[in-house]
């Protein structure tokens, strides 16, 4: 049997009834008492609290801030050294072939830089940050003593300016270093559910007690993995290994927006990234399939692996569901998958073959829920 790590806040999942899974090698909360359901709407209604910590969090320093900057483009088709202080920003490592293997945040904090990566991609993500980055000068620092909390819904601003008020003045991708009941927390506002919120690095001995301090607050509730995954869904956001790998180009997923013109064709850096000749292509020209929102018709939801055609009968597939479900906040079902370009126009019909039946589904603009952030 897989022996499953636990991150630093194990013991207060187990308090509080959750069910555990096995998640990226972790063993992870995918509910608690509440629900799936219930704990997703309550995100969107008031505020949830999410353990995040076996996500990968990596300092770069050891040289000057703009050759740090510099350096990491040579792995990121981003603009780093254009990252001002105190802001965040998302980012894509990609391969030789232009694909995509993993999507991180990437934080200037002054002096260094600080990266969240994927938790199943941080082992192979931190051999691809000291391959490219350590024979230009840089070090790369995996941290093992901290863990990251997720605050994320309408009220985590209120409820976490009760320990520091200075966070009310965060807007959306800021970051901060904070003093949470006398721990040194680095706060970004940011989340991946697509409302107002905050993630947390806290220091590892001193997790457990802001959970459970955040966790008094009349408005939160903790959140497991099986609501994460749909209010990323419902936001529009792509889950690493579903809706995006080492095969899907960015243009391909619709994340052109996250790559700068400067990194562009004709920009004062262009390329100088893995797959550069693929993916500047792709985004002048456009992608042969595109990451699209699907609308099942009807209640039964279409889930990753559903195959669909441009016909109700006959005729050669055209693309895939990736990921897919029911959403809680919109009452329907909802999918994203990826499609030919030729039917990727918002209002075309396709067809998802379910279980040996072809069912209509609309292709839709995302996300399917407005998002939230503090602008």
């Amino acid at each position: 049997m897989e022996t499953l790590d636990r991150t630093p806040l194990h013991g207060l999942h187990l308090d509080l009834g959750a069910k555990m899974v096995g998640f990226a090698g972790y063993d992870m909360p995918v509910q608690y008492r509440l629900g799936v359901l219930k704990e997703h709407l309550h995100t969107r209604a008031a505020a949830g609290l999410f353990d995040v910590s076996h996500m990968g969090q990596v300092i770069l320093d050891g040289a000057a801030p703009e050759q740090l900057a510099l350096a990491l483009e040579t792995l990121v088709p981003v603009d780093v050294a254009g990252l001002k202080e105190g802001r965040q920003r998302y980012a894509l490592f990609t391969n030789d072939a232009g694909g995509i293997e993993d999507d991180l945040m990437i934080a200037n904090r002054g002096d260094h830089l600080f990266l969240v990566v994927n938790a199943a991609c941080k082992g192979a993500d931190i051999a691809r940050l000291r391959a490219g980055l350590e024979p230009q000068g840089v070090t790369v620092r995996p941290l093992t003593d901290r863990a990251l909390l997720a605050l994320q819904g309408p009220e985590a601003e209120a409820v976490l300016a009760r320990l520091n008020p200075a966070v009310r003045d965060m807007r959306f991708m800021d970051v901060a270093t904070v003093d949470l009941l006398g721990a040194e927390c680095w706060i970004s506002r940011s989340g991946y559910t697509g409302e107002d919120g905050f993630e947390i690095s806290v220091p590892e001995a001193a997790a457990a007690d802001l959970a459970r301090a955040l966790l008094k607050a009349p408005e939160v509730e903790p959140i497991g993995l099986g609501a994460r995954d749909s209010l990323r869904l419902e936001a529009g956001l792509c889950l690493y290994g579903h809706d995006i790998d080492s095969t899907t180009s960015p243009a391909e997923a619709g994340l052109g927006w996250a790559i700068q013109k400067l990194r562009r064709a004709g920009g004062a850096r262009e390329g100088g990234f893995p797959g550069a000749d693929r993916i500047l292509t792709e985004l002048a020209q456009g992608a042969q399939r595109r990451r699209v929102g699907l609308r099942p018709e009807g209640r039964a939801p279409m889930r990753e692996g559903v195959t669909l055609y441009a016909e109700a009968e006959g005729g050669a597939a055209l693309g895939q569901v990736t990921s897919g479900g029911f959403g809680p906040s919109t009452g329907t079902p909802i999918a994203m998958g990826y499609v030919d370009a030729a039917y990727s126009t918002p209002g075309t019909m396709v067809y998802g073959e379910l279980r040996g039946k072809r069912l209509p589904v609309e292709v839709v603009v995302m996300p399917f829920v407005t998002q939230t952030y503090k602008r």
